[in-house]
């Protein structure tokens, strides 16, 4: 059954809702086992956890907008939080390479954390349902920024299944380093989001000194 534009705005407010919450609930959970653990992997799967957590703030303010008819400022709330993630990204990426390549030279075991696989087995079955659920709104309303969320979200599946891939692996054999090369992994999803989040910086400073 078709529904309106107004319904699909209202349902992909309500889901950037759930995105909001499920993300702060992994981001805590993440970051404090991986910090517990001495986990490179867990913590950097939590601050992009966090990264993510910022754009579907940005997204559900949009989508409420528009969904009340309101005007809000989205465009400055986006570019800001555009630069603030680029910025967190570069720094993850660099933190994973340097804490990565320190822990195998100096042979630093992370603890095994049930909360990290926990956290992460979750994010494997639920992502991949909030991202069909999206892109079904988003067949209404065609917007952008969802079609960006809704990759995010995909992303974080990926992240969530290395990191449930490396955490198991390490916790049943014993293979301490495995979980650093799991880390070193995370690269391959999080080196694009920084390079994507830059691209997007560089054009919102171009369109702001033309207009300024």
């Amino acid at each position: 059954m078709d529904i309106t534009r107004g319904a699909a705005l209202r349902r992909g407010v309500r889901l950037e809702v759930a995105t909001i919450a499920w993300m702060l609930v992994e981001a805590v959970i993440a970051l404090g086992a991986g910090i517990a653990a001495h986990s490179v992997l867990l913590t950097a799967f939590g601050a992009d956890s966090v990264i993510e957590l910022l754009s579907g703030i940005v997204l559900y303010v949009r989508l409420s907008a528009e969904s009340a008819g309101t005007s809000r400022d989205v465009e400055r709330l986006e570019a800001t939080t555009t630069r603030v993630s680029a910025v967190l990204l570069v720094l993850l990426c660099a933190y994973v390479v340097l804490s990565s390549v320190a822990g195998i030279v100096l042979r630093i075991t992370p603890s095994d954390s049930i909360a990290g696989v926990a956290v992460s087995a979750v994010a494997i079955v639920a992502m991949p349902l909030l991202a069909r659920a999206k892109r079904r709104v988003n067949q209404v309303i065609g917007s952008a920024s969802l079609r960006a969320d809704i990759a995010e979200t995909i992303s974080c599946a990926y992240l969530a299944a290395v990191t449930l891939a490396g955490l198991a692996v390490s916790m049943l054999t014993g293979w301490w380093w495995i979980q650093y090369i799991a880390a070193l992994a995370l690269l391959i999803w999080i080196v694009p989001e920084a390079h994507e989040a830059l691209e997007h910086r560089r054009d919102n400073g171009s369109i702001t000194g033309r207009k300024a």
